[in-house]
């Protein structure tokens, strides 16, 4: 006898339907093709004891079982529900008249217990899309699924129970979410808050301006400064992820298997901190099946790179490309996938190896010429891509044990959505184009222009401090979201100036 049961694969953050053809009859022989995994071909042990533990058999005759399209890979252990319902049906132990309705993903234990599956909600996607009835997976993956509407998600903690749903499908209850709800629910939960933080008035203000104009920023100080503190409390200040970033961003953890069981919806943006031992594929994605990296999972959100020039070079170079396009394309000899990559870069570094160059109180121990070696270490390329430096220094001890209360993110927040409308509005109808900083040449001097005295300090500047000539459009980019948050039409000496003080490492003599 021959029966269909249906399982998915994912391609990148999408899925594709695959059919599981299961054919039953006369010899004693197991086959499994269709180019399945390891992982794949192990399924027929845990079937096997799945089954005798819940008082169903193994049939005693030849089983086929093809997956199709039967030229693409299939890995992971997704597909043993979706064989084991196949091989019940085809032997003919339970009714099989409506699993065809259904799409029936899960790993199985060997007592018969489910265990949760990668890429629950593209898979659902998927689902809905071509028209199936209903979702059939691990209980741990229901809320997840049900994210999607008018489908129908069954969450099932083990093999009995998706049997008896197919004798009596009456007695189950989808699980329902409602998405909205759920998302607007965790909207503003953060767990770190700019009002923790004492003093560093100029830094929150330089992370205020980068949140608004959705600007890569570099803090350079010395060791206990603050760097890593203040760059925790930046999501908390980023505009709130409307419905369509949250379902991406959502889309991503479900595939690399971040999602917790009790997560629904990524609501939050994401804050990412690899550590500076990360390889290649760990911060871009990879893999001989390719899954997402770290760049990847902080999508809509926030990649901190704490200690910058302890990364690997190469690390930080294939990061290059990925910044620029805002996606990242990983190919491999038979399949090339793309996942997007729209994330804020915020990295921190000590000015030296020692840690204390340009410290008010205390003197760098370094070597000549070695403080300038040690930032050469990050490429200009890279910090061309970065238009705010900011050195960060100690907290002096007064401020430290001042108890007044600090500003609140979500005061800081609301400035920072004010001004990101205003880009909204100017940035209308240009494609893939959002905030200040993502502008191009021909739109900054369409958008940047400036007055005759702006222009005379813009000189003098680039002058007197010896900055770089990509320091140029940098400090209009940041001037001009300034501007902004100042609810100004035009950029001001005052925005241009303040742009100029956070170009630290473009100054010629900075580290000699």
């Amino acid at each position: 006898m021959l029966v269909k049961t249906y399982g998915s694969t994912l391609i990148g953050i999408d899925a594709i339907t695959i059919t599981v053809e299961v054919y039953i009859g006369r010899g004693s022989k197991f086959h499994l093709v269709g180019l399945p995994d390891n992982a794949v071909k192990e399924s027929q042990q845990r079937i096997w004891a799945a089954l005798n533990s819940t008082g169903y058999k193994w049939p005693g005759l030849k089983i086929t079982i093809n997956m199709a399209p039967a030229d693409l890979k299939k890995e992971g252990s997704a597909y043993d529900l979706t064989i084991a319902i196949g091989i019940l049906a085809a032997s003919e132990q339970i009714t099989s008249e409506n699993i065809s309705d259904y799409l029936i993903m899960g790993e199985l234990s060997l007592d018969g217990s489910l265990q949760p599956v990668k890429g629950a909600l593209p898979i659902a996607i998927e689902a809905r899309k071509q028209g199936f009835k209903g979702f059939i997976l691990p209980k741990q993956n229901a809320r997840e699924a049900a994210i999607v509407n008018d489908f129908d998600v069954y969450g099932m903690e083990n093999i009995k129970e998706v049997i008896d749903f197919f004798s009596d499908e009456s007695s189950f209850e989808p699980v329902i979410v409602n998405t909205r709800e759920e998302f607007y629910s965790c909207l503003n939960e953060y767990e770190f808050d700019f009002s923790d933080v004492k003093g560093q008035e100029n830094i929150k203000r330089a992370l205020e301006i980068a949140a608004a104009g959705g600007h890569n920023a570099i803090l350079i100080g010395p060791p206990g400064a603050g760097k890593t503190m203040l760059a925790k409390r930046l999501p908390s200040i980023l505009p709130p992820l409307n419905l369509y970033e949250a379902l991406e961003t959502t889309k991503i953890h479900s595939v690399a298997g971040k999602l917790s069981k009790d997560t629904s919806l990524v609501s939050v943006r994401p804050f990412r901190s690899p550590h500076h031992t990360i390889s290649d594929a760990g911060l871009v994605g990879g893999g001989t099946f390719p899954q997402p990296g770290e760049i990847s999972l902080a999508h809509n959100g926030v990649l901190f790179l704490d200690e910058l020039p302890e990364f690997k070079r190469t690390v930080l170079e294939v990061m290059r490309q990925p910044m620029e396009d805002r996606v990242v394309t990983i190919s491999r000899a038979k399949l090339s996938v793309e996942y997007p990559t729209s994330f804020m870069l915020i990295a921190a570094m000590n000015p030296c190896p020692c840690g204390y160059y340009n410290h008010p109180d205390k003197d760098c121990s370094c070597a000549p010429g070695i403080v300038q070696r040690y930032l050469n270490k990050i490429s200009g390329p890279l910090l061309d891509r970065v238009d705010i430096h900011v050195e960060v220094v100690p907290v002096p001890f007064r401020e430290l044990s001042d108890d007044r209360a600090s500003e609140k993110s979500e005061i800081i927040r609301q400035r920072v959505v004010a001004a990101r409308k205003i880009q909204d509005e100017r940035y209308d109808g240009s494609k893939g184009i959002y905030c200040n900083a993502q502008m191009t040449s021909r739109q900054l001097r369409q958008i940047c222009k400036l007055d005759e005295v702006s222009q005379t300090l813009l000189k003098n500047a680039m002058e007197k401090l010896s900055l770089s000539a990509r320091a140029y459009d940098r400090i209009l980019k940041v001037a001009r979201t300034i501007a902004d948050l100042d609810s100004s039409e035009d950029i001001n000496s005052e925005h241009l100036a303040e742009a100029i003080q956070y170009r630290s490492l473009d100054r010629e003599n900075w580290g000699v």
